[in-house]
């Protein structure tokens, strides 16, 4: 999320090679849309992620028989 705002930006390969991509990659709006786009996609990564060690805590494992033993 921080790539758009940094120098990094500035030393963009495709703007290098598709000189009309420059203002576009300059534009502060095209910048903040790519820094949302990246803070929506790690919010749901950290949700699904979340989602998954709670499942896995609350569910009871079912391959294990109710004895306690493994097959």
């Amino acid at each position: 999320m921080v790539a758009p705002w940094s120098a990094f930006w500035g030393r963009n390969v495709f703007a290098d090679y598709i000189p009309a991509l420059h203002p576009l990659l300059a534009s502060p709006f095209f910048r903040g849309a790519v820094s949302g786009i990246g803070a929506i996609t790690t919010l749901a990564g950290l949700a699904e992620l979340g989602g998954l060690l709670t499942t896995r805590r609350t569910s009871p494992d079912s391959d294990m028989p109710s004895n306690g033993t493994r097959p």
